[in-house]
């Protein structure tokens, strides 16, 4: 359906395009100099707001405990074939279609999709599954603050079996069992999943560290002691999700301290945590270039290097690498998410955004591959010094972060100090992810509510806040990780895609990726090439559609090492897979009903861009009007009065209505 809207006007349109890019450059210059140029949303203070909250949204947890472990599993550096393939196909274009219309129309997920009313279901589905993710992501950062807290000590409290909550299975990795014991094997239980969403990416919470020493006739099960502090410590875990147990004070305090900083970060919105960003988004990168930099001049390094990137080509002939390549970045660029389309909603009209689009993806990726250095340098010391096979050693997902990686740090000089510079640099990473799923949340619901929530953002944020702090205490129990297992494997499992491949049809079939090109050329002066229009209208959505079935057959029901969820536990988890794809169909009947007609006639009314759809200020929408055919420009009167309709809010309507007098 993209002939009314786009492809009617698309020669006309190319035409008045031209003519009208020196205005459009113009125009970047010399907002390029204001301060806000949308006065009733706000925008970033400056370019590297935007361009860093970007990189510190996608750029997440998953980067440094999910990206080396796969490229490890599946033929080290004959990965990242597949991995830079399927970010040119399916990422990069991802990521510029969302910052695009974002920027264009300088509305988040929800209101947004005045481009096509019927289909305005995604963003709430956008919006759903981030406040979801929010609740239990914040629990990684409960975890991370706990460890971070327990570092300021003179001996890691992990690294040694003499503490209140070790028992007789304790034993140092590598150290000799008296029973005529061979070494301690470690066989780390990752369980991975198919639940692969943008931050923990396919990892599971499980980490059954369990270590088998003796011989085949007298086994004895054994664990180390980053794994009894892990289970016995911070978890203190119950034997299911039948028995939650009773919250663990602790872990209460560190959850309430995390959206504590989440609320002062993001109070006053992006001109709060704009200028966060700059300390957030740069702090993991100087740590990490400090791991590096120590773990490369550690014994045992280059072994765990060789592992990490040495190709083994042989494994190119596999369906799962490619299937895991593309899941892994299908989650990492941060699509469907809303993260993208939100910061973006706040830039200027005439920022470049196709430049940051190919920027940002670049970044988050050469992040993933330069922080697998500073992982696999460090495992290979380990591996070195325990004289444990390194096979043996690595893992993935919060087993690596908050199990071997500490295990690790124990083995080096000033322990205390690596710790809390490696637990503050995964407290900023996943701060950083939050900002953009939660900020998801607020702008959603203040644009699509204006009246009510604009001049109580700062409220409406500590209320949200505070509601998702208390949403997130279950988690914190001594059974609570069983209940964040089943979010972590079904909250975003199949939804996400759903909700991408809709995006792409919409824009490139419905709205008309002729139009979605002009809008573009509005916005940067040009025309984006040829590649991008060629992937929204088939390569990105057969790309989605494989990760879809992908997904779909790997997937397993719900487990947490060896123990097996009951039936109605997992019943629970499909109901939070298929929760954010409820209001599509919802939002598409109420939609229709409001269009006058017969069916076919409301649906295609419903489907078209809603009367005040367009760019958010007057000068811009005026460019936007006459970059349409002559049957679809505005009456002059209609022209003058853009800005009353492009908002919701009455009392913006008759603030913006009389300063146009």
């Amino acid at each position: 359906m993209s002939g009314s809207y786009s492809t009617q006007n698309t020669d006309e349109g190319c035409e008045k395009v031209k003519h009208i890019e020196s205005q459009t450059r113009l125009s970047s210059s010399t907002n390029s100099m204001e301060s806000d140029e949308n006065k009733v949303r706000g925008n970033w203070t400056g370019r590297f707001d935007f361009l860093l909250s970007c990189i510190g949204y996608a750029v997440g947890l998953g980067n440094i405990w999910r990206f080396p472990y796969l490229c490890y599993r599946n033929g080290g550096g004959a990965f990242l074939i597949p991995y830079l393939t399927f970010l040119i196909l399916c990422g990069m274009p991802l990521v510029f279609l969302e910052m695009s219309y974002g920027q264009f129309a300088n509305l988040s997920p929800i209101t947004v999709w005045k481009m096509s009313p019927f289909f305005k279901g995604i963003g709430y589905g956008m919006v759903i599954i981030s406040g979801m993710v929010c609740i239990y992501y914040n629990i990684i950062l409960t975890w991370t603050l706990y460890y971070l807290f327990n570092s300021f000590r003179s001996v890691l409290p992990w690294g040694n079996c003499n503490n209140d909550w070790n028992d007789e299975r304790c034993a140092l990795r590598g150290e000799q069992n008296t029973s005529n014991a061979t070494n301690i094997n470690v066989s780390v239980l990752s369980n991975t999943t198919t639940t692969v969403y943008r931050h923990l990416e396919s990892s599971t919470i499980a980490t059954n560290v369990s270590t088998m020493i003796g011989n085949a006739s007298a086994k004895v099960l054994k664990q180390t002691p980053s794994e009894q502090y892990w289970q016995k410590n911070v978890l203190q875990l119950t034997s299911g999700i039948e028995e939650m147990g009773e919250l663990r004070l602790e872990l209460s305090l560190c959850l309430l301290l995390a959206w504590v900083v989440v609320f002062m970060c993001l109070a006053k919105g992006v001109k709060s945590s704009g200028k966060v960003v700059y300390v957030t988004a740069t702090f993991p990168y100087l740590v990490l270039i400090i791991l590096v930099v120590r773990g490369v001049t550690l014994p045992g390094s280059a072994n765990g290097i060789y592992h990490y990137l040495v190709p083994k080509w042989e494994k190119l002939g596999q369906f799962k690498v490619w299937g895991e390549a593309a899941t892994q970045i299908f989650y990492s660029v941060g699509a469907a998410w809303g993260g993208l389309i939100t910061m973006a909603s706040y830039n200027k009209f005439n920022n470049n955004v196709l430049r940051d689009a190919i920027v940002i993806p670049i970044i988050n990726c050469g992040t993933s591959i330069f922080a697998g250095l500073a992982i696999f340098s460090i495992i290979g010391f380990m591996a070195h010094e325990t004289g444990v096979d390194f096979d043996k050693v690595v893992n993935q997902g919060p087993g690596l972060i908050f199990v071997v990686y500490p295990e690790a740090i124990t083995k080096l000089p000033i322990s205390p100090l690596w710790a809390v510079l490696f637990f503050l640099m995964i407290f900023t990473l996943g701060l950083d992810s939050q900002f953009g799923m939660f900020e998801t949340m607020t702008s959603a619901f203040v644009d699509e509510f204006p009246d009510l929530l604009r001049k109580r953002k700062t409220l409406w944020t500590g209320l949200l806040c505070l509601m998702e702090f208390l949403l997130g205490l279950p988690f914190v129990t001594k059974g609570g990780i069983y209940l964040l297992q089943i979010m972590d494997w079904y909250s975003s499992a199949f939804s996400l895609m759903i909700l991408s491949f809709l995006e792409c049809v919409v824009i490139a079939y419905i709205y008309g990726v002729d139009q979605f090109y002009n809008d573009i050329a509005l916005m940067i002066g040009r025309k984006p090439p040829l590649w991008y229009k060629l992937s929204w209208m088939g390569i990105t959505p057969f790309t989605i559609m494989f990760i879809l079935i992908f997904t779909m057959v790997m997937h397993e029901p719900v487990t947490y090492g060896d123990y097996s969820y009951p039936t109605w536990a997992i019943m629970i988890g499909w109901i939070m897979a298929m929760v954010s794809l409820v209001p599509l169909p919802i939002i598409m009947v109420l939609e229709t009903l409001k269009q006058d007609g017969t069916l076919s006639q409301r649906i295609k009314k419903a489907m078209r861009p809603a009367e005040d759809w367009g760019p958010a200020t007057k000068g811009h929408k005026e460019m936007y009007y006459s970059s349409l055919p002559p049957n679809q420009q505005k009456p002059n009167e209609d022209m003058q009065m853009f800005s009353v309709t492009n908002t919701n809010s009455e009392s913006e309507k008759a603030l913006l209505q009389s300063k146009s007098v």
